[in-house]
């Protein structure tokens, strides 16, 4: 029986690491045709190793593309400031809802669970009519307003709240704290796994975001980084060397992000709330 375990695990291992190798070759191309010159990229061989390592195409995006530091920054500036929102009002709607009570709580959260299914595509044009009501096309707000909330992540961190130990709220209130007190002092600070697995969500699906932006943006100053490089590969189609070095610019914050937090990501998505 063991040895049909260790057997079994063998094989489970050798899947996930061809599994591994498969997904990290076109990444780690990429990478390395980032530092090559266009005219080794369209020879047609396969090398991971550039025959000729130069950093003039991060030059070219950083230096020559007037625009490409612009709107790097517009990204790091919307999915920041969307990520924070969301961890703070998604973590205080989801604690309402496991802890208080209030009347309508239970219509409220089963409103929620319906938001949850109604499709992103389908009040597309509904937010774009209120934002132009709202003179708010073509800013930092328009982008960042109605992403600030997720009722996703309001149900995610309501059942983590649901498995959070009472005693520790009840011992704080004992020492004098206020619901305020609770929640920020001692409810949060605890739920970083959470936090954490949030944060790793909702910084990717908006710094990854396109067609928000595209529907929301026009001014080429305010474009985030998905809807600048897709107009930067329009004018370089063919200049891989460059298309390629923009989208390692693009990878990094995400990989430096889940990096951060990867600690806590697998005790976030567990919804465990003691310690």
């Amino acid at each position: 029986m063991k040895r049909k375990i260790g057997i079994g695990k063998a094989l489970l291992y050798v899947v996930l690491v061809v599994y591994a190798i498969i997904t990290l070759i076109p990444f780690l191309w990429a990478l390395s045709s980032s530092f090559k010159t266009l005219e080794e990229i369209v020879s047609g061989t396969m090398s991971f190793i550039p025959k000729q390592f130069t950093f003039d195409n991060y030059k070219q995006i950083f230096v020559e593309q007037e625009l490409f530091p612009r709107w790097l920054l517009n990204s790091v500036i919307i999915a920041a400031a969307v990520t924070v929102l969301n961890l703070l009002f998604n973590s205080m709607a989801g604690y309402a809802l496991a802890r208080l009570q209030f009347p309508g709580r239970k219509p409220l959260f089963l409103i929620i669970l319906a938001v949850l299914m109604i499709p992103a595509q389908v009040t597309m044009i509904p937010n774009y009519l209120i934002l132009k009501q709202l003179g708010w096309l073509n800013s930092y707000q328009g982008m960042i307003v109605p992403t600030m909330i997720n009722a996703t992540f309001i149900f995610m961190m309501r059942q983590f709240f649901i498995n959070f130990p009472r005693e520790l709220e009840e011992a704080a209130e004992l020492d004098g704290l206020g619901r305020l007190g609770i929640f920020f002092r001692i409810v949060l600070p605890l739920a970083r796994p959470a936090l954490a697995a949030q944060a790793i969500f909702v910084f990717m699906g908006s710094w990854n975001d396109f067609m928000r932006p595209l529907i929301i943006l026009s001014d080429p100053q305010l474009f985030t980084l998905p809807l600048g490089l897709n107009s930067f590969k329009g004018q370089y189609i063919s200049y891989w060397n460059y298309i390629m070095a923009a989208s390692m610019v693009f990878t990094l914050p995400v990989l430096v992000i889940y990096t951060f937090f990867n600690r806590y990501f697998i005790k976030g998505i567990s919804f465990t709330g003691g310690k």
